[in-house]
């Protein structure tokens, strides 16, 4: 009898948590994303553009360079890398292990299209969308899962697409939906294929039942998660910022219809870091001073995908050999897709 009363309680408040956990995932991303993107829409649709190029007017001296990107860069994603974490760290504590693991815990192709559909209405930048994905690695959803959710959130971006129909052409929109249709689950299926679950790191022990308050258990994942992190990622944008000037020429008629400028802007493509949706304006000034369409198309679908920072954000997250698959999987996509555009063209 004192058994079943002791459990009563557990059970009676089981469920705030995931409560919690959604409220904040609606409240965050409508405030984040889901608001702004709806005004944004609109603005595209009437002037065919979202904003300059975050390339433009590099200054000449790499660490001005790298400051100034720096700080247009953060000062657009500063909202969603604080939500990133904030949800990393949540999904650990207030969501169910064995939940996820029903979900996403399985290596089944099911798990892989899981991860993709929850990663579309996020929205998020890779950077952004990283610290989650580490979070759901910790929580032991599968590699297939987490990646797939992880390359979802900016290939498959709902806004994006839509701003891309209303600025560059809704033939852009169409390939690059098509691209990100195909490569979010075959490059999570890669690394999932590839990886066995049994190299990944274990996760933190952060137990439902710990007798520790929630809120000293949360700031703990959340400190782990930040150190693990955001450091590297600053790091790394002020570098990337410091070379954008040689990763990105725009001088008319510098990346010209070839393969050679494929092969070169689908590997800057995947090195360079920027925000949300960025890829468009990048692509529209460099089409407007002469880059041809090839290269531009594999540019749309690297640019998003990965970067330098978010590859280095998920090194604690997957193995070596899983960011590998997901870097090579990009570039090659991108080469492809490029010289599809080449052959038909």
């Amino acid at each position: 009898m004192t058994q079943l009363a002791s459990s009563a309680p557990a059970a009676r408040f089981a469920w705030w948590k995931p409560l919690l956990f959604l409220a904040v995932v609606v409240i965050g991303l409508w405030y984040v994303k889901w608001q702004p993107y709806y005004g944004k829409a609109f603005t595209a649709a009437e002037t065919h553009s979202i904003g300059i190029s975050i390339l433009a007017n590099a200054a000449d001296s790499p660490w001005r360079a790298a400051l100034d990107y720096a700080m247009v860069y953060f000062l657009a994603v500063w909202k969603a890398a604080v939500l990133g974490v904030i949800l990393g760290s949540l999904v650990q504590v207030l969501i169910p292990r064995n939940w996820l693991l029903r979900l996403m815990g399985n290596s089944r192709f099911g798990s892989t299209l899981i991860g993709t559909g929850l990663g579309l209405p996020g929205m998020m930048c890779t950077c952004c969308a990283a610290p989650v994905a580490a979070g759901l690695r910790q929580s032991q959803v599968s590699s297939g899962a987490a990646m797939a959710f992880w390359l979802a959130n900016p290939l498959l971006n709902p806004a994006t697409l839509i701003f891309m129909g209303f600025v560059l052409g809704w033939h852009f929109a169409a390939i690059r939906l098509v691209a990100g249709v195909i490569m979010v689950p075959g490059i999570a299926s890669l690394v999932q294929r590839s990886v066995p679950e049994q190299t990944i790191a274990a996760p933190m022990v952060m137990a439902a039942d710990s007798e520790q308050p929630f809120l000293t258990r949360w700031l703990r994942v959340m400190w782990r998660l930040f150190w693990n992190t955001i450091p590297l990622y600053i790091v790394a944008v002020l570098l990337l910022g410091a070379a954008r000037v040689w990763l990105f020429p725009h001088a008319d008629g510098a990346v010209g219809n070839t393969l050679f400028w494929v092969m070169l802007m689908a590997i800057a493509g995947c090195l360079f870091v920027i925000p949300t949706a960025a890829e468009i304006p990048i692509v529209q000034t460099m089409m407007l001073a002469g880059m041809g369409i090839a290269p531009a198309l594999a540019l749309l679908v690297t640019l998003p995908a990965v970067s330098v920072p978010s590859l280095l954000m998920l090194h604690r997250a997957f193995p070596a050999r899983a960011l590998w698959i997901a870097l090579i999987g990009v570039v090659l996509s991108g080469m492809i897709l490029g010289t599809i555009a080449l052959w038909l063209t």
